[in-house]
């Protein structure tokens, strides 16, 4: 085993980059809201709560035509406690 953890370090200290991918439960763990489910994404960004508006409703491209302020706001928020967890 011990092999095998040091053929991972000389990879990974040899590559040009590295992709670190996770499933969206790592972001709950980490403290963050649930951003799909309404009632904890209502509850981390009242405003939209407010509006009645789900999380399909922010999250997409026409959200920055049709109501930019609001989309801006949203991800700004959402951006916040991203680097807050850190």
């Amino acid at each position: 085993m011990n092999d095998l953890y040091q053929r991972c370090a000389e990879l990974i200290s040899s590559s040009s980059g590295l992709l670190i991918t996770a499933g969206a439960g790592m972001g709950v763990d980490s403290g963050l809201p649930d951003f799909r489910g309404n009632s904890g994404f209502w509850k981390h960004y009242p405003a939209l709560g407010k509006l009645r508006m789900n999380f399909t409703d922010i999250a997409n491209p026409a959200a920055f035509r049709d109501n930019p302020r609001l989309a801006w706001g949203f991800y700004g928020h959402r951006l916040k406690l991203y680097r807050d967890t850190l």
